[in-house]
């Protein structure tokens, strides 16, 4: 792989591919996770990794309680800023089921499938999955698709001791060499997002990869190629006729998520939409969203204001019988046009029809 250093003009000057997730349209059904997970993490000490996650917000997330655990970029010194190294427990999973008992036993449907062992401080991927937020009647909660954010500034390239982490010019995807990491895990603290996992097998780090092999042969990543809603659009920043760039630059619609950690995320939201409070009476208070603007600032900075008076707006202009070209793309009639330039079919690509990385 070249080297490229992950700050300074350097970064800047690359040509990024970035993903934008629809929050209106993800539904938590969990396949760019699965997609991900069957495709690329099936080997020694990744059993429990999930480079690809969905988590309900306002949720804890997985690593538990990941949003407080610091890291990204000092905004004085310019240099990694070290934050809470998450541990197997906060990640979660690597539970022992009673399975014996339950198969076995001869207990007549009397005992249940359960995680074994002591039940304090239990944790799993999802594992407030719909939980959310609120009260009833105005309880609310979204969906959070998570993956490593390929960041232009790259915090855990430059917290890497070895150089084990490069980012690629060519599409800006942060990669790891294996053969030289060393486990240090500065990385895990640096990464404000943390999508780091850690094998302890194998005592190396490891994350999404963007699915390059399948992106150099010119086939969408399975997290979008996968997604049942078509929720999700991949592509280059700087391609003006594509919907990433539209959606990002141009009607800045798409926000990245904790954006001032410093690290220039390339994984953008559009931010969910929210049905109106209800009052005690059951009447609708039209005025009040039932997702706090304020939860919504916390994620993706005050800009997100803006972003869902744009979206208001081109709804009503539609609803008055005029056409907007911002809502066509977010809505993808013809689902090519998610996949931006990586267009082939994977199932082209290998004589049995298995397709790239199968």
């Amino acid at each position: 792989m070249t080297t490229a250093k992950s700050s300074g003009s350097v970064a800047k000057k690359l040509r990024q591919i970035a993903w934008v997730f629809d929050l209106n349209k993800c539904i938590g059904c969990q396949t760019c996770s699965v997609a991900c997970k069957v495709l690329w993490t099936r080997d020694e000490g990744e059993q429990h990794q999930w480079w690809m996650s969905v988590n309900t917000m306002p949720g804890l997330g997985t690593p538990k309680n990941w949003q407080e655990m610091g890291g990204g970029i000092d905004p004085e010194t310019g240099k990694p800023r070290p934050g809470h190294q998450p541990t197997r427990e906060e990640f979660g999973g690597g539970f022992d089921f009673n399975y014996d008992e339950v198969f076995y036993g001869g207990t007549a449907g009397k005992a249940h499938l359960e995680p074994q062992g002591p039940r304090e401080n239990r944790w799993a991927m999802n594992w407030d999955e719909d939980q959310g937020a609120g009260e009833w009647p105005n309880s609310y909660y979204f969906y959070l698709p998570r993956m490593c954010n390929h960041c232009t500034n790259a915090v855990c390239v430059d917290a890497c001791p070895t150089g084990a982490l490069q980012k690629r010019p060519d599409d800006g995807l942060v990669l790891r060499d294996e053969e030289i990491c060393m486990g240090d895990r500065f990385c895990m603290e640096a990464c404000p997002y943390k999508k780091i996992s850690f094998n302890y097998e194998r005592h190396v780090a490891q994350q999404c990869i963007g699915c390059f092999p399948r992106i150099e042969a010119g086939v969408a990543p399975a997290c979008v190629r996968q997604c049942p809603g078509r929720a999700v659009f991949v592509g280059y920043l700087d391609d003006e006729e594509g919907p990433v760039h539209r959606l990002v630059e141009e009607w800045g619609i798409a926000l990245p998520l904790l954006a001032e950690a410093g690290t220039g995320p390339n994984v953008y939201y559009v931010p969910p939409l929210a049905p109106s409070r209800l009052n005690e009476d059951m009447s609708i208070d039209y005025d009040t969203p039932r997702i706090p603007p304020e939860y919504l600032e916390s994620l993706f900075g005050p800009a997100v204001h803006g972003a869902l008076a744009k979206l208001k707006g081109e709804m009503e202009t539609v609803r008055n019988g005029g056409s907007s070209e911002m809502l066509k793309t977010l809505i993808a009639y013809k689902w090519k046009e998610l996949l931006g330039p990586f267009t082939v079919d994977p199932a082209e690509l290998t004589p049995n029809g298995n397709g790239v990385g199968a």
